[in-house]
């Protein structure tokens, strides 16, 4: 095989690195930061679910591939690990209630508050998914990257990619800080960074940047048993004694992020029993990357020497995203579960 050139070692990156060096291929993993996850992935809340939430356009095709690609991971990896807590999602009102989709249950309030015994008003019902997890980014895409490494790629931090290298109308490899990385294919895995570096070809990538924000808050190990997604807050517990909080997006200074961060915190505290011992330990602001119309995966040019792989969830969809373009990488092959997640060329 010929070499590949994967830029951004987020969790996308770092997946299809590693999925492409365990089948043999010669690749190099590019990464601006200081490690890997320094990105958006660090700052995902990582509900990892295959039913349920908004799946636009070509991500219905991989749902139905996300949890098996998961148990594939935690068994060749043994530092992926997935909290099998389920979910409990409710409404204000029953006119806003959706549908439980495929693998969800609508429960009642007693079963709510066996679930959850630590909500002080559980909700008259609820969505249930019981195959719903959540997993540390970080960690696993950390163990990705090492993965990767361990079966012959080369995996370089603090190296930022400037532009791609073009010669007579060809892809070469890319440019860097660090000098011209050669390659016969480039995976534009950046995220918000890809449609600049696409700027030279003709693709038409719609891919706008959304904030997000989430907090972090120390509480009693157990006060939230589940991911909970109410009208008030979203929230999950990380590992023992360690919550992690969406915070509503608040346009505007940094005095009304504090203040968006304090509200969630005390509807959080208002919600749950044995509250008083929490602390919010701090907040931060990622960028995710939000294609317009689904995933964007597969070549940009005609010549298939680049390839973009750019979604939102990129921690549902990874591990099934990586398989599928290494498959593709190495086989020719266009893989079926993608067709509808190709980008526009013009």
């Amino acid at each position: 095989m010929s070499a590949v050139v994967v830029v951004g070692a987020g969790i996308v990156g770092s997946s299809v690195a590693y999925e492409l060096a365990r089948r043999g291929v010669p690749v190099t993993l590019l990464e601006q930061g200081p490690a890997p996850a320094t990105g958006v992935t660090g700052d995902s809340f990582a509900w990892v679910r295959g039913s349920g939430g908004h799946w636009p356009s070509g991500a219905q095709d991989l749902r139905e591939h996300v949890l098996a690609d998961y148990r594939r991971l935690e068994n060749e990896l043994p530092h992926v690990t997935l909290r099998r807590t389920g979910s409990l999602s409710w409404a204000d009102t029953p006119a806003q209630e959706s549908r439980p989709g495929p693998g969800q249950l609508r429960i009642g309030r007693s079963d709510v508050a066996a679930l959850e015994p630590n909500l002080r008003h559980p909700p008259d019902q609820a969505i249930y998914t019981p195959s719903d997890a959540g997993v540390d980014p970080t960690a696993m895409t950390y163990a990705l990257a090492a993965a990767a490494g361990a079966h012959g790629a080369t995996v370089l931090h603090n190296t930022a990619v400037t532009s791609l290298q073009v010669t007579d109308g060809r892809v070469e490899g890319v440019l860097t800080s660090t000098g011209l990385h050669a390659a016969a294919t480039v995976v534009l895995a950046a995220g918000t960074g890809v449609p600049k570096l696409c700027e030279p070809l003709t693709a038409d990538l719609a891919i706008a940047a959304s904030p997000a924000t989430l907090a972090r808050v120390t509480a009693p190990p157990g006060l939230v048993k589940t991911i909970v997604a109410s009208p008030d807050f979203e929230v999950r517990e990380v590992r023992d004694g360690d919550l992690l909080l969406v915070v509503p997006h608040a346009e505007g200074t940094a005095a009304s992020l504090e203040q968006a961060a304090q509200d969630a915190f005390q509807h959080l505290k208002a919600a749950f029993q044995e509250s008083d011992d929490c602390r919010l330990l701090g907040y931060r602001t990622g960028t995710r990357p939000m294609p317009a119309h689904g995933p964007v995966i597969g070549p940009v040019t005609h010549d298939r020497s680049v390839y973009v792989a750019v979604m939102h969830s990129a921690i549902s969809l990874a591990p099934t995203v990586g398989r599928l373009i290494a498959d593709e990488l190495v086989t020719g092959r266009p893989a079926p579960e993608l067709r509808h997640c190709r980008p526009r060329v013009r």
